[in-house]
């Protein structure tokens, strides 16, 4: 049975713990108070950077500490080898080597001074009390534009595109005239890994770096081992064009673009590329300056006529009922392209943007063979691979908003002798 002392001895227990409770968070708040106005200014205790123990120490002290580990780094050097032959030398200072230590002072002077007030409160309980380290690393930053114009630089030089196998149609099949061969590339992803790792070790001890890169070998797509699983049986179409009135590096150009297609091979379902097929169009490649289009002018330009191999092979396509993925037509019609073709059947090309792309769609793969007559002024391209049983119409162009020229414009040549 419960009495009325009974209830009032639990009342006044209750009271005791509410006034023991009050008395003790009162204590705990002023002691909180307490040592916030003894660290102003400073980390909490039990905050380490890297190991380091910077308890009750200001933001500037943490970055003076870490701008002095900076200066070690200057000193080291990062040596880049390739099959452990150097092929580089780079040290801390030009590199801009160095820790980062404004992120590193301002995580740890927040500690304790959170937004959130139950998160700020614990983290003053548990730092204050030792019931909680506090860890924190720092982040080694290098100029990272210096060395990926540095890499840029060495892909170049090293990196090699492997070649598939080229093959010709004659007597009824496929022969081969080009084995293939396999191409190579710097791991970019592997050595930027073993950067950051070793990087990060220069924390432990400043010491020299050696990083040898890893070159990847690349296989060709097509070797002479498919010849016999390509399907090819016959011709499937034919796109000609006629470059008459080219002037002479014009010519020049069609006929050097036109050889890098002869003999290439086109998977069944694979999206070919002109562009990337081409490959780079300077003068470099030996390409000559003749007219192309560029910002809705004729100008002089490095590879001027390649659009007249990109048009040849647009028509081949079109006249083998290959799906067309991308084709642009030119900024304005052209009369190359009309010596023997109604408007509307030119593709436009210009490296990296602008290409011509084809997906065969065929049951076989398509090989195509280019052939170039100077005396009469004609390119074709012969498509051969395996009929199927479409069919293919090709529309009249209809032609419409015809805009006449605008006046000519006459402007001087600073490169040409008066008169």
């Amino acid at each position: 049975m419960i009495t009325k002392k009974t209830i009032q001895i639990k009342n006044n227990l209750l009271y005791l713990i509410i006034i023991i409770t009050t008395i003790i968070l009162i204590i705990f708040f002023n002691f909180i108070k307490e040592k916030e106005g003894e660290l102003t200014n400073k980390i909490y205790p039990n905050v380490f950077i890297d190991g380091k123990n910077f308890s009750l120490t200001t933001k500037q002290k943490v970055k003076n500490y870490f701008k002095n580990q900076s200066n070690k780094l200057k000193n080291i050097n990062l040596t880049i080898l390739i099959n452990n032959s150097s092929i580089a030398s780079f040290s801390g200072k030009t590199l801009d080597l160095k820790f980062d230590e404004e992120t590193a002072a301002e995580r740890a002077y927040l500690i304790g001074r959170s937004k959130s007030f139950f998160s700020n409160y614990y983290q003053k309980i548990t730092s204050l009390a030792g019931l909680k380290k506090y860890h924190f690393q720092t982040t080694i930053n290098y100029n990272q534009s210096f060395l990926n114009d540095w890499f840029l630089t060495i892909k170049e030089n090293y990196n090699k595109p492997a070649k598939n196998a080229l093959f010709e149609f004659k007597n009824n099949k496929v022969i081969n005239f080009r084995k293939e061969e396999y191409g190579q590339e710097i791991d970019e992803k592997k050595f930027i890994s073993d950067l950051e790792i070793n990087f990060k070790s220069l924390k432990e001890k400043p010491k020299d770096i050696f990083i040898n890169l890893k070159i990847n070998k690349i296989k060709p797509e097509i070797t002479l081992s498919n010849i016999n699983n390509f399907g090819i049986e016959e011709l499937i179409s034919v796109g000609q064009s006629d470059f008459s009135h080219s002037i002479s590096e014009r010519v020049y150009n069609i006929n050097l673009a036109a050889t890098k297609f002869h003999g290439v091979l086109i998977p069944p379902k694979k999206i070919f590329s002109f562009n990337e097929t081409l490959g780079e169009i300077s003068s470099i490649t030996g390409y000559k300056p003749a007219y192309i289009i560029k910002d809705g002018k004729t100008i002089l330009g490095d590879g001027g006529g390649i659009c007249q191999v990109s048009t040849t092979l647009f028509r081949a396509a079109l006249n083998a009922g290959l799906e067309i993925i991308e084709r642009h037509p030119h900024a304005y019609r052209v009369y190359y392209y009309e010596n023997d073709m109604k408007p509307g059947f030119d593709a436009s090309v210009f490296s990296p943007s602008v290409d011509l792309k084809i997906k065969n769609n065929t049951p076989a793969y398509i090989l195509i063979q280019t052939e170039i007559n100077n005396k009469n002024n004609f390119l074709l391209f012969k498509l051969y691979g395996k009929k199927d049983q479409r069919k293919i119409e090709i529309s009249e162009p209809f032609i419409w908003d015809i805009v006449p020229p605008p006046q000519a414009k006459y402007q001087e040549d600073p490169n040409l002798k008066k008169g």
